[in-house]
């Protein structure tokens, strides 16, 4: 168990229950959520669209109050204002000032944060340039991409120089350039001693980033800790490339897959199958083995395992 101290953010049983329409349909969004984020790691919040990720989310922010359960910040019951003060917050869909520019919106938040008047000038600037919109400064927030509002989204998540930062899919509308700089962006802020909590349901981001994760579905939360430890390392499959032209693809064992490649063809060798008598009758038979490729639970496999398992969805 990790020191009292060293948890940034816990939820303990934290529950949403919404009543829509004029018959006022009962909803129950989240579903008793619990886990805790360590201060200076990377957490990952995971689940597909509609699992409960934002509503959770806003729940630890302050925004909805929960039906039940309970929530702490910086060690502090939400809502707190001096727990706010020290957090930074993308929210999923943020509004913003169309007529200002991003210089002008991060001045104003600046303000909000009690930020002195030269500081947060100096910190915008930086910022910006940090955010990749240099390019972009004087423009009208109006005339920008989604994607460029995403990062002044960003941008203004850290203009109160936040101990914990907190994106809800903070990813939207990004380019691969732009999400590798983000990662690039929140594994820096983890360098700097800061925690960052971000959902997504953009897995590859999540393996490339995070220490931990949480995996949310249907409103329950289905499994968490440190990404090695949930993902098994027994071996899944083995993938065989054969160059094409050369030789012949020997006897298959049953359940192998075969698919053309750019490369060769390639064979999926299903768990269990004796890889070594394959290669053998492959090298045997005169064909030209490119590459041989164990490949174990990915994140992906994880979360396809997860999601159909009865009640998930």
């Amino acid at each position: 168990m990790p020191e009292t101290g060293n948890i940034v953010l816990r939820a303990e049983g934290l529950a949403k229950t919404f009543h829509l329409g004029f018959l006022r349909k009962r909803v129950e969004a989240v579903r008793e959520a619990t886990f805790d984020v360590r201060r200076g790691e990377i957490f990952g919040y995971l689940g597909p669209n509609g699992s409960g990720k934002t509503t959770t989310l806003k729940m630890l922010m302050g925004l909805v109050f929960p039906t039940r359960g309970r929530a702490e910040v910086l060690g502090r019951p939400v809502p707190n204002r001096e727990a706010k003060r020290k957090l930074g917050y993308l929210p999923e869909s943020p509004y913003f000032y169309e007529y200002l520019a991003p210089e002008e919106f991060l001045d104003l938040v600046g303000a909000l944060f009690d930020v002195p008047r030269r500081v947060r000038r100096e910190r915008a600037a930086k910022l910006i340039t940090r955010v990749g919109l240099d390019n972009a400064r004087g423009r009208p927030l109006r005339k920008f991409s989604k994607g460029m509002l995403q990062r002044v989204g960003i941008a203004q998540a850290l203009m109160g120089d936040p101990e914990l930062v907190v994106l809800d899919e903070p990813m939207t509308g990004l380019d691969p350039l732009g999400r590798k700089e983000i990662r690039d962006l929140m594994l820096e802020l983890k360098h700097e001693g800061r925690t960052v909590v971000y959902s997504t349901h953009i897995l590859p981001d999540v393996e490339m980033t995070c220490d931990r994760v949480a995996m949310i579905f249907a409103g329950r939360i289905r499994s968490g800790g440190p990404l090695a430890e949930l993902l098994t390392a027994r071996l899944l499959s083995t993938e065989v490339c054969l160059r094409h032209g050369v030789g012949h693809i020997p006897e298959l064992p049953e359940g192998a897959k075969v698919r053309q490649t750019p490369d060769g063809m390639l064979v999926d060798l299903p768990e269990g199958a004796d890889v070594d008598a394959f290669l053998k009758a492959a090298l045997g038979s005169g064909s030209n083995i490119l590459s041989v490729t164990p490949r174990r639970e990915s994140l992906e496999d994880l979360f396809v395992r997860q999601a159909s398992e009865k009640g998930a969805t």
